[in-house]
């Protein structure tokens, strides 16, 4: 009893919670939490449901007091306050579906998108089994395409080749664009209006019709500037 009563008062001190300014309910429920941990262990799920039940208890500890015990940020702590236990136990879940959020770290990006050039044909399953045999992570396919779509790799002919440090790039022309870039079509050929001396088109010498009478507006009848004109 000697000794865990010395490991208690040492896991206090690790986070800075003065043993002396607690009471006896805090006392109480700190010390089932301390064994609670030394008998499930710290792993994510058994620190996640202690939490929640920490931060919904009514223990009167701080936020910052809980996260250093629990070995967590006090942001994190701050995030799992707000949540139910049923949002609680969904995120277990998902975490044990491989569905956890932030799996796919924004580094893994420039490799994946060697993969989709390398292998243009490859199916999503492909590329989860790349990111597996890789990494060693698994996610879903929901999360997979969130992640191709943020970072622009959901069209594999968007990739194309970065050449080395020092090499000379071919100028791109209409005949030769680059590569991965598809040709832009011709431009058309103009249209040649012939125009009289005046520069006035004519109606019988143009190529482009003459417009009606109707299409104009007709011109104002107002003898005099109307009421709804400003005044000089």
């Amino acid at each position: 009893m000697a000794t865990q009563g010395a490991a208690f008062a040492q896991w206090l001190q690790d986070s800075a919670v003065v043993e002396d300014a607690l009471t006896a309910a805090q006392q109480t429920v700190l010390q089932a939490a301390w064994h609670f941990l030394n008998h499930r262990g710290r792993d994510y799920f058994s620190v996640r449901l202690l939490s929640h039940v920490l931060l919904q208890a009514g223990t009167g500890l701080k936020v910052a007091q809980l996260a250093r015990l629990l070995g967590i940020s006090r942001s994190a702590a701050a995030a799992q306050q707000g949540l139910s236990s049923k949002e609680v136990v969904q995120a277990a879940h998902h975490r044990l579906a491989g569905r956890a959020h932030g799996k796919l770290l924004p580094r893994y990006a420039g490799p994946i998108a060697h993969f989709l050039h390398q292998q243009p044909q490859a199916t999503r399953w492909d590329l989860l089994a790349f990111i597996q045999r890789t990494w060693g992570v698994s996610v879903s396919r929901m999360a997979l395409h969130n992640f191709l779509k943020k970072y622009g790799l959901d069209a594999t002919s968007q990739v194309v080749d970065v050449p080395a440090p020092g090499a000379t790039l071919p100028t791109p022309t209409a005949d030769n664009p680059p590569s991965g870039v598809p040709a832009a079509p011709p431009p058309p050929a103009p249209i040649l209006v012939p125009a009289t001396a005046a520069g006035v088109p004519d109606r019988e010498a143009s190529a482009v019709p003459w417009p009606t009478r109707d299409f104009f507006l007709p011109p104002p009848r107002t003898p005099a500037p109307s009421c709804s004109c400003p005044r000089p």
